[in-house]
């Protein structure tokens, strides 16, 4: 995996939507000599192109951005109706006003895929699922490392017969957003220690290890296991170059391993993040697939954000948040490496 993507350590920093990727962030964890990587999943072309272009002054390492593959669900009045009618209590307290959801984009990827193209961005990693076949070969012709992901076997493998370069072996401690894809929800919650020695035996492309793994313990029971690298997140969320909330930080640093949980409530999709009021309120409650969910909640989570109150803000975070630390992406790398 080092020499593919022209590393010296062989470390992921997790491409993490929302904003806690900032430039700054992925420039310090490339200038490292691990890989730095941009969360996309959100973001405007133009925001993106300009967050490119900020990360390509702030290093000449190389580093990666990691994009949504887009779905486009569709859904009925009633299941409107009923979504809408559980998210009202929080709205009224918040006093924040119902917003119609956007328009499908049915070009915002393919946007997004052209500012890449043009930015000479030397490695692109998908979440949710495998982009068309036109797209791979599109990429893949303007020599781009691609990085699929996986939380099965069989997801690992059909990255493989995709095209991808390599593959993140998902396991279910990660925090964020399941990348599942194939065959149901809870079938894509196989721990790390148990997922990536499976899918390294199944497929012949570099694994890379995620979920749990925050230190140098981590990154040696990865290799163990056969992987050829790692991938964290939760460590460098609450790093110093990170852009996430103080609050969430704060969440995180006094968390026990006993309290995060996963759930679709927030965007639709499951994810796993620190329990909060609004997690337990809604477990088990309607809402509707992603992203259109996760359009209906953004304006809670943001008035919730902007008033610092986590009891309603979504608080990503894997399962070993009593690992975390206030430190640099430097140090982070370093204490990994050690």
């Amino acid at each position: 995996m080092k020499e593919i993507l022209g590393l010296t350590y062989p470390i992921i920093q997790a491409g993490m939507a929302g904003g806690v990727t900032t430039p700054e962030l992925v420039a310090a964890v490339s200038n490292t000599g691990a890989l730095g990587s941009l969360g996309a999943g959100y973001m405007t072309g133009e925001a993106l192109k300009t967050s490119v272009q900020r990360i390509k002054q702030l290093t000449n390492r190389p580093f990666a951005v990691n994009l949504f593959v887009p779905e486009y669900p569709t859904y009925s009045k009633a299941e409107m109706e009923e979504a809408e009618r559980w998210l009202e209590p929080y709205r009224r307290e918040l006093g924040v006003e119902v917003s119609p959801i956007p328009e499908a984009d049915m070009d915002h990827f393919d946007r997004q895929v052209c500012i890449l193209i043009e930015e000479n961005v030397p490695i692109v990693s998908f979440t949710f699922g495998i982009p068309h076949r036109k797209t791979m070969e599109r990429l893949k012709q303007e020599g781009i490392q691609l990085i699929g992901t996986a939380t099965n076997v069989e997801e690992a493998v059909l990255n493989e017969r995709s095209g991808m370069d390599m593959v993140v072996a998902q396991g279910s401690e990660a925090g964020g957003h399941r990348g599942t894809f194939l065959g149901s929800e809870r079938g894509g919650m196989i721990g790390t220690i148990s997922l990536v020695p499976q899918i390294v035996d199944q497929v012949t492309i570099p694994v890379i290890a995620a979920g749990g793994i925050m230190d140098s313990r981590g990154v040696r029971a990865a290799m163990a296991l056969g992987a050829s690298g790692v991938q964290m997140g939760t460590a460098f969320v609450t790093c110093k170059e990170s852009g996430a909330h103080p609050r969430h930080k704060e969440a995180i640093l006094g968390a026990r391993e006993t309290e995060t949980a996963v759930t679709a409530s927030f965007s639709g999709k499951p994810a796993r993040g620190i329990e909060n009021a609004f997690i337990r309120h809604m477990e088990g409650k309607p809402h509707l697939p992603y992203p259109l969910q996760n359009s209906l909640t953004k304006p809670i989570r943001s008035a919730a954000a902007q008033n610092g109150d986590t009891r309603y803000m979504s608080l990503w975070s894997g399962q070993s948040p009593r690992l975390s630390d206030n430190r640099s992406a430097a140090e982070v790398i370093k204490s990994a490496m050690e």
